[in-house]
């Protein structure tokens, strides 16, 4: 793992330690070693690339004012063959190291290397982990809800991948419960109104209403006629949801994919009522001991957790509930399939799900902590300054599909990740479609197809990009050029951060900021018409910054264009 960043924190604490440890061993300092100090990057790096707080977190424990330990320490600190120029100390106490010109070096030479593995990491060490996202009921089209929590899931998914977790992408397909039984009787009731009239029968007060119940319905009587006329309501809504759900949860698999999200398993609730796992796990949790009977139905005691009321796990007719299948769906995940952690990413309308859910997870003997929920707060479509919720063409809610007949896949995915996922966002169709750097995955695009842009020209006059060494490398000292390859050594610090916090909004900020940094390099640092050593010294910058450009918008699945 090319990691320059850490490499140089160590650096920096174990100089520090080795400073601290003779001031003591000599007796300028008094008192134990104190390592509880951090190392960071300053705001600030105009007066050091690196900063610690050393001196003011061990300043109690020798007695004395913090620039004094500060200073006592940087006395001590040898820059000899480090990466850092003799430290300074700033403020009441800080301790400022400014690397020297051989990490900025390294840090190309680290890219150049690394290849399109740059940013990679061994941080998750191979656990396994499931991440579930979208999971939409499949009575219907996707809708735009599922849209951001599709690319969110994604990303993270691809991000946890890239710093070494064994990742599986799951969608779980909701064919079973009240969803599946309202869409059956909305199927029915359009079924019988087709063959007998409007009036025929009442359709379901809280059914389906889309205008796709009422083709299904049509599809359905042009293959089976009206044989299902005389079969028993049960039977003929069941025949209806065969034929239907296969054909939506195709639709399902077509429109994500569309989407570029390919999942590596699409489970089924319904298995688990075929392998009567739900009531295994019911008996679990009664063993368990939080479990009840009233009135015929079985309860989990969720107030034994904290919960303000208990939740039903069976009802009175001995039909589970979901709360009760999705118990059972967890523990096909924890026990049954092994994974280490598991990540759903749902809608923040299922807040009041996750506390309850976590709690059960004791009941079966699993530990809460391996059950992570990213609560993702909803969209609203923008267009010319106003909310958007019907589409054009349709005149029905917006569709995923609506979606990307506006914006391309490229804008789609990039824009639903441009927020964490508890934030509120507003997706602008205007913007989304913009040739300009207002567009922020177009000024992305557009630094990625600048660079080979410049390979371009340069070649054309028989001018080709050839490795540089160290100190060749060193030539690249003006500030924008140091700015920028600093950024560069940043991207493996923010794929552990993304795939830590849950966050790949952190990737797409971090191409933004790149691209800026690179503009800014280009507007200000000539690459051709300088001496020989210099401008190949910049083509290898503008390389390794079209790699990690490339990188990141590979792993969120965005398309690194050549020309614009």
């Amino acid at each position: 793992m090319v990691n320059l960043i850490e490499k140089a924190m160590r650096e920096v604490r174990a100089s520090v330690l080795s400073a601290m440890g003779a001031c003591v061993a000599e007796g300028v300092l008094s008192g134990e070693v104190v390592d509880n100090f951090v190392v960071e990057i300053p705001a600030d790096t105009s007066h050091g690339d690196f900063a610690t707080n050393a001196a003011l977190v061990s300043a109690k424990t020798f007695r004395m004012a913090p620039a004094r330990v500060a200073k006592e320490i940087c006395d001590r600190i040898s820059p000899d063959d480090t990466y850092f120029e003799k430290p300074t100390v700033a403020g009441p106490g800080f301790i400022n190291f400014k690397v020297k010109p051989r990490w900025f070096s390294e840090v190309l030479l680290g890219v150049q290397e690394a290849g399109e593995d740059y940013g990679r990491s061994e941080v998750g060490g191979g656990q396994r982990v499931m991440v579930e996202f979208v999971s939409a009921n499949p009575t219907g089209p996707m809708h735009m809800g599922n849209a951001r929590g599709g690319a969110l899931g994604d990303s993270l998914a691809a991000a946890l991948d890239f710093v070494g977790y064994d990742v599986t992408r799951e969608f779980y397909v909701n064919d079973a419960g009240n969803q599946v039984a309202k869409l059956g009787a909305s199927l029915e009731a359009r079924y019988i109104q087709a063959l007998k009239g409007e009036d025929a029968v009442p359709f379901p007060e809280d059914g389906y209403q889309g205008d796709d119940i009422k083709e299904h319905a049509q599809k359905f009587i042009q293959e089976y006629g009206d044989i299902y006329l005389e079969k028993g309501g049960e039977e003929r809504r069941k025949a209806l949801c065969d034929y239907v759900l296969p054909q939506n949860i195709a639709k399902l698999k077509a429109d994500l994919e569309s989407y570029r999200i390919h999942y590596d398993v699409w489970f089924h609730e319904s298995a688990l009522h075929k392998q009567d796992a739900i009531m295994a796990v019911v008996e679990l949790l009664k063993k368990s001991g939080h479990t009840y009977e009233q009135e015929g139905a079985l309860w989990y005691k969720s107030t034994d957790f904290g919960e303000e009321k208990d939740d039903v796990l069976v009802r009175a007719n001995g039909v589970p509930t979901y709360f009760a299948a999705d118990i059972a769906y967890h523990y096909n995940k924890f026990v049954e399939r092994g994974f280490d952690k598991v990540i759903n990413v749902w809608g923040a309308d299922h807040h009041g799900h996750v506390a309850r859910l976590k709690h059960a997870m004791e009941g079966i003997g699993v530990d809460p902590g391996r059950l992570d929920i990213v609560l993702m707060q909803l969209v609203n479509l923008v267009q010319d300054g106003q909310v958007v919720r019907m589409s054009k063409r349709t005149g029905k809610a917006v569709t995923l599909n609506d979606l990307l007949e506006e914006v391309p896949v490229d804008a789609a995915r990039f824009f639903f990740n441009l927020r964490e996922p508890s934030s509120h966002f507003d997706f602008d169709l205007d913007l989304a479609v913009e040739q300009n750097s207002e567009n922020p995955v177009y000024y992305v695009q557009y630094a990625h197809a600048r660079i080979c842009s410049i390979l371009k020209n340069l070649a054309a006059e028989g001018i080709q990009p050839r490795d540089c060494g160290l100190e060749e490398l060193s030539l690249l000292s003006a500030p924008e050029e140091q700015e920028l390859i600093r950024y560069l050594a940043v991207l493996p610090n923010e794929l552990i951060d993304a795939a830590t916090y849950y966050d790949p909004a952190k990737l797409t900020r971090y191409c933004v900021e790149l691209a800026t940094k690179f503009h800014k390099f280009y507007n200000a640092c000539r690459v051709k018409g300088e001496e020989e050593s210099l401008m190949q010294a910049r083509l290898a910058l503008c390389i390794a910054t079209r790699r990690v450009l490339r990188n990141v918008l590979e792993l969120l699945k965005i398309t690194a264009p050549e020309s614009m």
